[in-house]
């Protein structure tokens, strides 16, 4: 007998043991999207961005976008950074799937403490509310002070994401009595301090997570590809809503990463969306962890 041809199968969470805390990335859901540029080498040409594609054995017309939010438990808090799609990634089969994720992973959304949002865009907020309510009924939230505030001022906000501030003002400022609103270098609880990487958003915020001398850093979207993000930092990304600063964001966060050889989550990255970055001869390279961290 011909055993059946099962499909694609993943793992959706990955745990990890970082001195006295766990940290567990979640996979929310992810997609395959058509086109690289210009997402990717904005400001450079399509026939460029081809043919580093090539170079890298990735294809020019089609890359895989990975939504992973993360858990981190330091024994007295456990901590969510960012909620993934919602129910308006399920409409599209792309995401939505946190809230299951994290039963699977052996946590109950009543169990979340705090919900740390790295910036407001809807992959990163859209789970925030489910059925009309809190989707983590006792937890109080964290944000940067000025990512809350450009969003709800708009000013800053470019056109493309007139309907992301609307989701924003659907989501967010009705739970700004339960908000703990960040500048950098202030702590979400001990253990956890608010990084500034803004560029990505108005304020997009990235988070160092230390416990008994081990760390990594959470990142958000400072990389949003682990090839064309990494590898070649200079480029613009459509994604990004201030270009410029996203691109120094970017550099000086792998610069800082790749010196002092420091763990890294993204949001974005391959999952389960841990590793380090290393210099390479023109630039950096994300080097998935492999046993690093456990010893």
């Amino acid at each position: 007998m011909t055993a059946p041809l099962l499909g694609e199968a993943r793992p959706t969470h990955h745990r990890f043991v970082l001195g006295g805390f766990e940290v567990t990335a979640v996979l929310d859901g992810r997609s395959v999207r058509q086109g690289v540029h210009p997402t990717f080498g904005h400001d450079r040409s399509e026939a460029d961005v081809a043919a580093y594609a090539k170079a890298r054995h990735l294809p020019a017309d089609r890359y895989e976008a990975v939504f992973v939010p993360t858990l981190v438990n330091t024994g007295s808090a456990l901590v969510l950074f960012d909620t993934g799609l919602g129910a308006m990634g399920r409409g599209s089969g792309a995401g939505g799937f946190l809230r299951e994720r994290l039963r699977e992973a052996g946590y109950a959304p009543e169990m979340v403490d705090v919900v740390a949002l790295t910036h407001g865009h809807p992959d990163h907020i859209g789970g925030l509310v489910e059925d009309g309510a809190p989707a983590f009924p006792n937890a109080r939230y964290a944000i940067g002070r000025a990512e809350y505030d450009g969003w709800v001022s708009g000013a800053a906000i470019p056109p493309n994401r007139a309907t992301s501030r609307e989701l924003f003002l659907k989501l967010v400022p009705p739970l700004a009595e339960r908000i703990d609103f960040l500048e950098p270098g202030d702590s979400v609880v001990p253990g956890i301090e608010a990084v500034e990487a803004h560029g990505h958003s108005v304020g997009h915020m990235a988070f160092m997570v230390e416990s008994a001398g081990k760390s990594v850093l959470l990142w958000g979207d400072v990389a949003n590809h682990c090839v064309f993000s990494v590898e070649r930092p200079q480029w613009q990304v459509g994604f990004d809503d201030d270009k410029a600063r996203a691109v120094a964001t970017r550099e000086r966060i792998l610069d800082w990463a790749a010196s002092d050889a420091l763990a890294v989550l993204g949001f974005h990255m391959p999952f389960p969306s841990v590793g380090f970055v290393e210099r390479a001869a023109d630039g950096y390279r994300f080097v998935p962890e492999t046993n690093r961290l456990a010893v």
